[in-house]
């Protein structure tokens, strides 16, 4: 990979890195647990600085209490905060919901807005959050970007914005809008599964040819192997060998 490269060829291999994503993580979606645009909504607020593994673990209690806004809405403050508390800042969090759902009945008749700009305004929901629920609600295309997500694009360098609302739109001008939601979740599950953090397994990365930090980790195929997780681990593995021959 040259040392400077054109906007033409970081757009090409941005996308062609995009394409292998797709064929690595085939499985890619939201893992947040919801059956509507309310639970997704609630529980991508109480994602914030929480795992989705731990959200999981609390929606069926929190979903099952409250079904509707209104239920939201008049929530008994203490109640709420009990079941929501293993998400952590659970009072922050239970005001966020409260004042969401407040939010929707008085200002948008009681239907959440499948627009951007009338997300944001209400209590606990960002852009991240926001695009998250446009993209998976409302099929509006968007990019969530979390840590992972902000880990990644800075490890493939493709944008050296470190501001999230920067990244979006470094990233917004590689990729092709109806490609963003599912980049986003694909870009998501890489972050969990190979492109760890502390220790990527840069040897069994089906990206590893396109990607300027490969080296990160380990890049003996076998050490890198133990590394992978999740269902998908050996054909992932299988994609990285067959990238190397």
């Amino acid at each position: 990979m040259p040392l400077e490269e054109t906007p033409l060829a970081l757009k090409r291999r941005a996308r062609r890195m995009a394409r292998q994503l797709a064929i690595v993580h085939p499985d890619a979606h939201c893992e947040l647990d919801h059956t509507n645009t309310l639970e997704l909504t609630v529980a991508t607020i109480l994602s914030a600085q929480c795992t989705d593994a731990r959200v999981n673990q609390v929606t069926p209690k929190l979903f099952a209490r409250y079904r509707t806004l209104a239920d939201y809405a008049s929530a008994d403050r203490a109640e709420l905060e009990e079941i929501i508390k293993p998400t952590g800042t659970f009072r922050n969090k239970a005001n966020n919901i409260i004042g969401f759902a407040q939010g929707v009945l008085d200002r948008y008749k009681g239907e959440i807005p499948g627009k951007l700009d009338k997300l944001v305004t209400l209590p606990g929901i960002g852009r991240k959050t926001a695009n998250v629920v446009l993209g998976n609600a409302f099929n509006v295309p968007g990019l969530t970007v979390d840590t992972h997500f902000q880990r990644l694009v800075a490890r493939f360098k493709w944008t050296d914005e470190s501001d999230p609302v920067k990244i979006e739109h470094a990233v917004a001008k590689l990729i092709e809008r109806r490609d963003w939601t599912m980049l986003s979740h694909r870009l998501i599950f890489h972050g969990r599964r190979v492109c760890h953090a502390r220790k990527p397994a840069c040897g069994a990365c089906p990206l590893a040819r396109d990607c300027p930090s490969y080296g990160t980790g380990p890049i003996d195929p076998t050490t890198a192997a133990a590394l992978v997780k999740g269902d998908r681990a050996e054909e992932i593995i299988a994609l990285a060998q067959g990238g190397r021959e």
